[in-house]
């Protein structure tokens, strides 16, 4: 690597072995390279990581697709054939040399290989081995495949997610794999401190199933407390009353009231005093139970006055409320642009790109933008030569054999 690339974060030093690819493992391995982990991305030849083919859209002024921009920056791409027995034993030299593994193979993959855990601990006991699956390494699921859209269906999300009266529906991001991906970081960095304490590696077992029943959280544990399935309450809070979405006089807002005190402020100042003492919208308990009569005295009230009115008074009442931005309007807030969730890093096609920012914000190591999502092996010549030594021949055989490209 170049000066210029030399990671700079918390996490400079150690090296990441990537076996990820399309969202939760790709996610998670950028929050680690945000954070100076070196992450060397390994790629099938002539094929890469899915995402490269989901578009449109494509990134303007390059050949990538937009969704593979969003989760693969400051990564160095090595294009590699680990079906083959040389490609498997250019991996194992590597990862001897890494600390950190992490894959999202179909359970059972790895193994296959001479490259899953019982494996790599034998020749690299301290590595911290990180599998991403839909299911798991054990259970009786653990052998299927995982997608987004399973898991939001089989975790009970989507059973939540819709019109009260209409069908369940997925939500417009894919949550699971992006839960996976956040656990799975937090999981490598319990398993570093660790192999710190003890020198011991270990594997961490990640599963989308797991982290979206672990998200579940107060709708969880509304099952588990009353044993009724919940029902899908809309745009509507099950614990929480009002808290939900109104129209205005000019769209649409979001309005959260989160206790008594609160209810009370916003009655006052809206001219519905008798409601704060009204025995049915006391309390928060008596407004989850009276829920559609309070809506309907709040709904034509809402209506009176603009979005940014309301916004702008509610902050003066310190009650909560939002407008309902489309992403050109989350895009140009000067709130998040000055939180720096809208960056630009240098790209030798476009000369510049867009990306999303890194929501970790540290006050003495801050996240560290060195790399734009890399091509398909961009980088093989330069790892397998610092790295393994592999000298120009050498690597000419590799790509003519089809191991490397």
């Amino acid at each position: 690597m170049t000066e210029a690339t030399q990671p700079s974060g918390p996490l400079r030093g150690l090296r990441v072995f990537d076996l990820t690819r399309v969202l939760a493992g790709p996610s998670c391995t950028q929050m680690l390279g945000d954070l100076g982990a070196e992450i060397i991305k390994i790629e099938k030849p002539g094929e890469g990581d899915d995402t490269r083919a989901y578009a449109p859209p494509v990134m303007p002024g390059t050949h990538h697709s937009a969704y593979y921009m969003a989760i693969n920056r400051n990564k160095r791409s090595l294009a590699l054939d680990i079906s083959t027995p040389e490609g498997q034993e250019i991996a194992r030299a590597l990862i001897a040399q890494s600390d950190i593994l992490v894959e999202n193979f179909k359970t059972g993959t790895l193994p296959r290989y001479g490259l899953g855990w019982e494996d790599v601990r034998k020749f690299n006991p301290g590595m911290v081995f990180c599998s991403i699956t839909g299911f798991g390494q054990t259970g009786p699921y653990a052998s299927r495949p995982g997608y987004d859209g399973l898991v939001q269906a089989m975790s009970g999300l989507m059973s939540l997610t819709g019109p009260a009266d209409g069908e369940p529906m997925r939500m417009g991001i894919s949550v699971c794999d992006l839960f996976a991906g956040l656990h799975a970081a937090i999981g490598i960095l319990a398993a570093l401190h660790h192999r710190r304490e003890t020198g011991v590696g270990q594997q961490v077992d990640i599963s989308l199933l797991d982290a979206s029943i672990a998200m579940l959280a107060n709708q969880g544990m509304n099952y588990l407390a009353t044993g009724i399935d919940p029902k899908r309450l809309g745009n509507d809070h099950p614990n929480i009353v009002p808290f939900r979405p109104f129209a205005t006089a000019d769209g649409h807002m979001f309005l959260t009231v989160g206790n008594d005190s609160m209810f009370r402020r916003f009655c006052e100042n809206t001219g519905l005093s008798e409601l704060a003492s009204d025995p049915r919208f006391a309390t928060n308990a008596q407004r989850v139970a009276n829920r559609a009569p309070l809506l309907a005295v709040l709904e034509p009230v809402m209506r009176r006055h603009t979005t940014t009115w309301w916004v702008d008074r509610l902050e003066e009442w310190k009650i909560g409320g939002a407008p309902i931005n489309r992403l050109s309007e989350v895009f140009a807030d000067p709130h998040v642009q000055a939180r720096g969730m809208v960056m630009k890093m240098p790209h030798p096609e476009a000369g510049e790109v867009t990306l999303l920012g890194s929501p970790f914000k540290l006050s003495e190591t801050p996240p560290d933008f060195r790399l734009p999502p890399p091509d398909i092996g961009q980088h093989t010549d330069e790892i397998l030569g610092d790295r393994l030594g592999l000298d120009e021949a050498a690597l000419a055989g590799l790509r003519e054999r089809g191991v490397i490209a």
